[in-house]
């Protein structure tokens, strides 16, 4: 059970309840009416509880797990242990995922401003908005309904937020424009310039960034995550976007909806992202490439050339998965043979 002092516990939801919200189907002892009242793992479960299995590795714990329903998919049914409400789905991991927001609803911003906020009188606040202590509201700045700007964070002149936005602590957000459901973590920098100089025998000479950012609705950006506003061009983060902590995303670079930027993740400048890349973490990718569609880039992958739709690789420099374990397939036998 999550820590009461930092978590607030609602339902308590049927069986019957949990799978109309998740479209899961009953299965094994199928008790509908059974009451749940928290979410738990799967190996500390108890009987008023639901947990999930998604990965075969924990098959041991399912067979043993006291909980009272788990979500799972149905090829696994079979060896669920006797007496276990079985919710069963493709996706188990989703399901969990749903019936925990209903447990665990995020409660919504209480209304008001705190001492030590500054609000320029050009600013306009949404209805139900909460601005925390010390935080600074720019010129001309726009910001929608029900949001929650952290302790000490910095909204910069006519930026505008979307409604249900919600900034933590110590972020910083200029010249950017902020869809709805937007999650900024403490010390995000948002809008700041871009890495951009000529070159000059003289000395570096700064290239003016006169671009913007511009964020798409139910992006996630991590907590110290850095994106750099455009040099003329904007820098674009699509709609539904996840990206961790510690990530660095480079002036003009542009991404497709629902991608994932793992942690330590750099994108050089005006590197292009389709729909539903996934990058692990530490990748690094030069500027002006183009990431197709659903392409996936491996932790620690260094990407010097284009990555074609769906693609995946791995290695520094990248290269096609097959190819990469091949050669360390290769290396491995190399190895062993001068040790023998």
């Amino acid at each position: 059970m999550a820590d009461a002092r930092f978590f607030t516990v609602a339902g308590p939801f049927s069986v019957a309840e949990i799978a109309r919200r998740t479209g899961a189907t009953l299965g094994g002892a199928g008790n509908a009416d059974l009451i749940l009242r928290d979410v738990a793992p799967l190996d500390a479960a108890g009987p008023e509880q639901v947990t999930w299995l998604d990965n075969r590795k924990y098959l041991p714990d399912f067979r043993a797990t006291g909980a009272g329903a788990v979500f799972v998919q149905p090829a696994l049914a079979a060896q669920a242990p006797a007496g276990a409400t079985l919710l069963l789905t493709e996706q188990p991991y989703r399901g969990y995922a749903i019936a925990a927001q209903a447990f665990y609803p995020e409660p919504p911003p209480v209304p008001g401003i705190a001492p030590g906020v500054v609000v320029d009188p050009s600013a306009r606040l949404g209805e139900g908005t909460r601005i925390e202590a010390n935080a600074v509201i720019g010129p001309s700045v726009e910001i929608g309904k029900r949001c929650v700007i952290g302790a000490n964070s910095v909204i910069g002149a006519s930026s505008v937020l979307g409604d249900d936005v919600r900034i933590g602590a110590n972020v910083s957000v200029s010249h950017a424009i902020i869809g709805a459901r937007v999650r900024l973590y403490p010390g995000a920098r948002i809008g700041q310039d871009g890495f951009g100089f000529a070159l000059d025998p003289k000395g570096y000479v700064k290239v003016p960034q006169l671009g913007r950012v511009i964020i798409g609705d139910d992006v996630e950006i991590g907590a110290n995550t850095t994106i750099d506003r455009g040099a003329g061009p904007d820098t674009v983060i699509g709609a539904g976007t996840m990206i961790d902590n510690l990530v660095q995303i480079g002036h003009n670079v542009r991404i497709g909806r629902g991608c994932v930027l793992v942690s330590q993740v750099g994108i050089s400048g005006s590197t292009r992202l389709g729909d539903y890349v996934m990058i692990g973490g530490q990748g690094g990718l030069i500027g002006h490439l183009t990431i197709g569609n659903g392409a996936r880039i491996g932790a620690q992958a260094g990407i010097m050339r284009d990555v074609a739709p769906g693609e995946t690789v791995m290695g520094s420099p990248a290269q096609p998965v097959k190819e990469f374990f091949r050669q360390v397939a290769a290396v491995q036998r190399l190895a062993r043979k001068k040790g023998d």
